[in-house]
């Protein structure tokens, strides 16, 4: 693995256990400044979070709040389940949901400590289509900064963000490659995958 390759994948287990119900919704739609105080304030939570000296299990279940708090956990569940969740009944989808977001936490929860003394800011925003991407700059303990963007819309109801690219990479199509890559093991069972998803990490 290329050292650009870990930091992309650490910095993404970082975020990703921020990432999957959200901030209320305003009375008036999405605009730029929602989108980007939206990011300020998961910037801030994270930045709390990783400084906080809690034990590596304190770390993990608030960052799994926070998962839940910003991200939109269904469209990045569904998302990452691909193909098969058209086919998936609204039970199974709840649960593999809800299986998701514990499996993203505990997946990434034991690599927080290395984000001890590591900042996120958020440089700017603009609207993109129907969303809006928001630009923030990672600041790693003895490396060079790292790119991140996250993409935000209210297309669910809330102002949520539902995709994020680390230097490039986007986030959410790697997590589908490697849902993917479980469910083939199952031969297509989402039972079984969510079972995995439950016990493993």
């Amino acid at each position: 693995m290329t050292s650009n390759t870990t930091r992309r994948s650490l910095m993404a287990g970082f975020l990703a256990g921020t990432a999957v119900l959200a901030v209320p919704t305003s009375v008036f739609a999405l605009n730029t400044d929602q989108a980007k105080s939206l990011i300020d304030k998961l910037v801030n939570e994270i930045n709390a979070i990783i400084n906080s000296g809690r034990s590596e299990s304190g770390m993990i279940g608030d960052f799994e709040k926070l998962f839940a708090r910003y991200a939109d956990v269904a469209i990045i569940a569904r998302s990452a389940l691909g193909v098969a969740a058209r086919s998936a009944s609204a039970s199974q989808m709840r649960a593999f949901t809800e299986a998701f977001r514990g499996y993203m936490a505990r997946k990434y929860g034991k690599r927080f400590r290395e984000f001890i003394g590591a900042r996120l800011e958020v440089k700017e925003a603009r609207s993109i289509k129907s969303f809006y991407e928001v630009k923030t700059t990672a600041f790693l303990r003895g490396q060079s900064p790292l790119d991140v963007t996250f993409l935000v819309s209210d297309k669910s109801g809330r102002d949520r963000f539902f995709n994020m690219y680390i230097e490039g990479v986007n986030m959410v199509a790697t997590e589908r490659s490697e849902i993917g890559a479980m469910l083939d093991r199952r031969r297509g069972n989402v039972d079984l995958l969510i079972q995995d998803l439950k016990a493993a990490g």
